[in-house]
Parts: C-alpha cells; structure tokens; sequence
C-alpha cells in the first residue's frame, strides 16, 4: 500500500542521470618529458638504512652467541624482526618511482600503480631540509577512497608532484 507508493514517489521525484553521465570528469596529467623514473629514496637514506640493517645484524650475532646456553626464543624472535628489517632494506635499495603518461608506478615489495584517471586528492609530504632523512612521499587518494603512498628522491619527481598536486587540486574544486 503506502510504502509502494512512497517509493513510487520517491522515484519519480528522482530525475534520471543525464545519458553517457557515469562520475565526476577524468582527471588528466600530462608528465613533462612524457616519463620520469628515478630512485624512490635518496642515497644518504639507503645508507643510514644499510648501517641500521647491519648494526642490527651485528647485534643479532653477538645475541645469538651470547644466547646458546639458554632457550633461543628471544634470538628467534629478534631473528625474524631482523629479517624482516633486510627484507625492506633490500626493496629500499631496488625500489624506483614513476610518472608515465598512464599514472604513478612505484616498483616495491609489492607494486603499486595509481592511474591518473582515477585520483581524487593528492598531497605531497615533505620536511624540507630534512630530506636526506625523511623521505619525501605523494600521498594520493582515489574517487573509490583506495589509497597509495609513492616516494620520491629525485628533484625532477618531486616537482612533478607539486605540479600533480596543484593541478589535481584545482580540477577537484567543486
């Protein structure tokens, strides 16, 4: 009865999408130079990570000698920490950041891609001067509210993605 016709209602009162409507407009970017791919951490970052990989490895050593008379729980744990430690090293070492004319790519333990098309926001964290240090990342979101988190290192990079940021930002504004 009352409930068929409220939604009845309801739905008439609706007016339909307009025809070829599907979202909100496409985002596009077009990268200077068509590509850029550089390496996603600096190189001061890679060694501070390799001397932190290695002092531990170090420590996980002497623990272990220290720790042959008594139960090896302790060292097994502190193994698999370390372990997982060198695992990310080595993807710290290897990983590489891209801008193509498709979207962003980062190579990684697993690799992420984000399509251009699909960004809804976009923000590049950085600690000026401290670089080196902290490595700079873009932060981006999608329509769908997926995320990812891209590093840079490279100059070139991190200029696109102001330019990205900016760009994105003004398309977004409603």
């Amino acid at each position: 009865g009352s409930l068929t016709a409220a939604a009845s209602m309801t739905a008439q009162e609706t007016p339909p999408a307009p025809v070829g409507w599907i979202g909100p407009p496409t985002f596009r970017f077009s990268v200077q130079g068509g590509k850029i791919c550089a390496a996603a951490f600096s190189r001061t970052f890679k060694v501070l990570a390799t001397l932190m990989v290695f002092g531990c490895g170090a420590a996980l050593v002497w623990l272990w000698r220290a720790d042959q008379a008594v139960s090896g729980v302790g060292v097994s744990w502190f193994s698999a920490g370390w372990l997982l430690m060198a695992i990310t090293w080595w993807f710290i070492l290897q990983s590489k950041t891209e801008l193509n004319p498709q979207g962003l790519h980062q190579s990684w333990i697993w690799d992420k891609r984000m399509p251009f098309g699909e960004l809804a926001y976009g923000k590049l964290i950085r600690v000026k001067g401290l670089e080196w240090l902290i490595a700079p990342r873009l932060y981006v979101r999608t329509l769908d509210a997926k995320f990812a988190v891209f590093y840079a290192a490279s100059p070139a990079l991190l200029a696109e993605f102001e330019r990205l940021c900016a760009e994105l930002k003004e398309f977004r504004q409603f």
